[in-house]
């Protein structure tokens, strides 16, 4: 009689390798869902649901792919007729002085402002772009990046919520948020290897050129062309954002808001249990000092940020209509939304493509600092403004 065949330990570990993560996982999910269904019931709970998300992606998620298309087509026409090189040799003289970044760096942040975050990535890629790094300088451009990501997105569209002055503040907030971000990943950097601060970010230099090309196109059809392209790369924007909104939102509103006018929960969309506002109570003086916020429901915005800055914008039109906004913390949410611009779900993956995964924890504990201060001294600037 032969013997039975053996099970492989490779299939025995491969089993129980996952039963603890999920185990928690399992735990986490039905605590969660069984807390909100116990305060709103499971049907209430249910239809809210699917009713935020409807009416996210409807009435935000749709006016979100509008701007992206809108200021993707800006972007690209800016690309086209060289207003990018304009504002790069603009603001080349304060990339040294300011980020300790070479003045090619410009062109990062102009990229960045006009795209995403991960913008930044593909233009490191080029040899000749980062030959001017030293590598500390090269690694922070991870936090100099995402301190603009997504930032003509974001004044658009708080401008377009009838803001004017507070989301320029926001600005300037986020530009003093990304320099101490990005100063500070380079001290950590520095700190850890010490080595990197005299070595190249490649072996070889490289001259940058400009690049000429005899455009043989018409006007009319290299003004058509930058639209219609800009445009498409807003539509994939505009998908990109809403598994963000859909998911992280109506989650965040359900944590956020509470029951009907009525005080009772009927199933309607943007109902909650207020968990995140009753937390933020607790501690609502810092809120108050530090950002200026005057309901603790505001706390939702920087949460959401921290992991999609789409899905934290899509707060705000049911924040301006419960009258919980002003225009401080409309200068407050521009900067905090502009300088983490979800760097959570980005930062792990933009370091990863540069080969320096091993610095995630760095420059995430850099970026949160950053955001802060940003926060903070668009708080300040925008008290400052309003006293005279």
């Amino acid at each position: 009689m032969q013997p039975a065949p053996a099970t492989p330990a490779t299939s025995k570990f491969s089993i129980t390798r996952y039963i603890p993560s999920g185990v928690i996982c399992l735990v986490v999910i039905f605590a969660l869902f069984y807390y909100i269904g116990s305060i709103m019931g499971v049907p209430n709970m249910l239809n809210t649901i699917m009713h935020t998300a409807h009416d996210l992606l409807l009435n935000t998620v749709f006016y979100l792919m509008g701007i992206c298309v809108i200021t993707g087509a800006i972007g690209r026409l800016f690309v086209e007729f060289g207003v990018v090189k304009l504002l790069e040799n603009m603001l080349r003289p304060l990339m040294r002085p300011l980020f300790n970044l070479p003045g090619v760096a410009a062109l990062g942040a102009v990229m960045t402002f006009l795209s995403d975050n991960p913008a930044i990535i593909s233009l490191s890629q080029d040899k000749r772009f980062s030959s001017y790094f030293k590598k500390f300088q090269y690694i922070s451009l991870t936090n100099f990046g995402t301190a603009f990501g997504m930032g003509l997105l974001v004044i658009v569209f708080m401008v377009g919520q009838g803001f004017f002055l507070a989301p320029l503040v926001g600005f300037f907030g986020a530009f003093c948020g990304c320099i101490v971000s990005t100063r500070l990943m380079q001290y950590f950097v520095i700190k850890n290897y010490p080595n990197y601060a005299h070595e190249t970010a490649v072996e070889e230099q490289h001259e940058v050129t400009e690049e000429k090309t005899v455009e043989s196109k018409s006007l009319f059809i290299r003004i058509l062309n930058s639209l219609l392209d800009g445009g498409r790369t807003g539509v994939d924007v505009g998908i990109a954002i809403i598994p963000g909104v859909l998911i992280i939102s109506t989650l965040v509103m359900i944590l956020t808001f509470g029951a009907s006018s009525s005080g009772e929960y009927t199933g309607a969309a943007y109902e909650g249990v207020e968990l995140l506002p009753w937390l933020a109570q607790k501690i609502n003086i810092v809120f108050e000092v530090l950002f200026g916020f005057n309901d603790p429901h505001l706390v939702a915005f920087p949460i959401t940020a921290l992991g999609a800055v789409g899905a934290a914008l899509s707060l705000v039109p049911n924040f301006i209509s419960q009258g919980w906004i002003d225009g401080n913390a409309i200068a407050v949410f521009t900067a905090i939304g502009m300088c983490w611009s979800g760097y959570l779900s980005t930062h792990t993956a933009m370091l990863d493509s540069l080969g320096y995964r091993e610095l995630t924890p760095k420059a995430i504990l850099a970026h949160t600092i950053g955001g802060l201060m940003a926060a903070m001294i668009a708080h300040g600037l925008y008290v400052i403004i309003t006293l005279f």
